[in-house]
């Protein structure tokens, strides 16, 4: 399992200033300071810098990714690999490396993960031949995706991956539509994993009949199974916060994933549970979310990461045939 860890400072607020962490290129980090009268702070997770005519944001920490070895059925963590830590090596992660989405493709082991800075929101992937060691391969995506996740597989002799393009400008959808304008899932196909073409068709926006009426984007990566390629994905849902993060799924079809079999978009998959952390209520400080990165099977079982309320992993165990068509 790969954890990001988002490491903030202990007192980000300083007299009348806010400061961020960031990476520099002799492999140094330093903080930056903002004017509290500059800035707006609802958003735990990162501040808003007033002072542009567009959107600028800083983060409240910075992430890298800790690789922890779990035993067979994900219930026990038997190793934490410190010493194979992934860590910002370029300005294009200077404020970190987040949401890691790990596939096993012929045997081998490719990991998208997503980069910030202030020169572009990207994903960059990472290639192990063991599950543990990683190197990178560079930028695929540079236009603000957040959410691509690659098929365990290839499909009509190409390579397959959602995708979730961001933006700051949205049209709206007929009143008579039943969807939402906002961010989606797509589909692109590569041949080679590093060059890739987005599909001509619209894959999955959010309906209106779901409780995601913001915004949907990926969770799992697409797993082929006897019913067709599973995918969890997350839905969210308007609050004062951040949103409510929930899971859910679908069925593709095996040999044309933008052909959807089955969509369950009405009854979470997975929501958030309070007493899951219990033990550790008094380090809150964002709630209402759960966000499912790993899928594995395990006997007659699928086993579920997810990142609780950004603040625990969480383990999940659902059964193979809860997922059919």
């Amino acid at each position: 399992m790969m954890v990001r860890v988002a490491e903030a400072l202990c007192n980000p607020v300083i007299r009348d200033q806010a400061f961020c962490i960031r990476w520099k290129e002799d492999n140094q980090f330093t903080t930056d300071a903002w004017p509290l009268l500059e800035i707006n702070m609802q958003d735990p997770r990162k501040f808003k810098i007033n002072a542009y005519a567009f959107p600028v944001y800083a983060l409240t920490s910075l992430s890298w990714l800790l690789p922890v070895e779990l035993c067979p059925d994900g219930s026990e963590v038997m190793h934490i690999h410190y010493d194979k830590a992934i860590s910002p090596l370029a300005t294009s992660q200077e404020y970190g490396i987040e949401d890691p989405r790990i596939s096993c493709i012929d045997g081998r082991y490719f990991m998208t993960t997503c980069c910030v800075s202030a020169e572009r929101h990207s994903t960059m992937l990472y290639v192990s031949d063991n599950g543990l060691d990683y190197v990178c391969r560079g930028i695929l995506l540079d236009h603000q995706n957040k959410d691509m996740l690659l098929f365990e597989g290839k499909i009509n002799g190409a390579y397959h991956a959602l995708t979730r393009p961001l933006g700051e400008c949205y049209f709206a959808s007929p009143p008579s539509s039943d969807w939402h304008p906002g961010a989606g899932i797509h589909i692109a196909s590569s041949p080679d994993l590093l060059h890739w073409k987005p599909a001509d068709k619209a894959f999955l926006r959010a309906r209106k009949s779901s409780p995601s009426n913001v915004k949907i984007g990926g969770g799992t990566p697409p797993l082929l199974t006897p019913d067709g390629w599973l995918m969890v994905y997350h839905g969210v849902e308007n609050n004062r916060g951040a949103g409510i993060y929930r899971s859910f799924w679908a069925l593709l079809d095996e040999h044309d994933p933008l052909k959807i079999l089955r969509l369950e978009d009405s009854q979470p998959l997975l929501e958030a549970d309070p007493l899951l952390t219990e033990g550790i209520n008094h380090q809150l400080y964002i709630k209402d979310i759960v966000f499912t990165t790993g899928i594995a099977a395990h006997a007659e079982d699928f086993i579920l990461a997810s990142g609780e309320s950004d603040l625990a992993c969480r383990i999940t165990t659902i059964s193979r045939e809860f997922f059919s068509k």
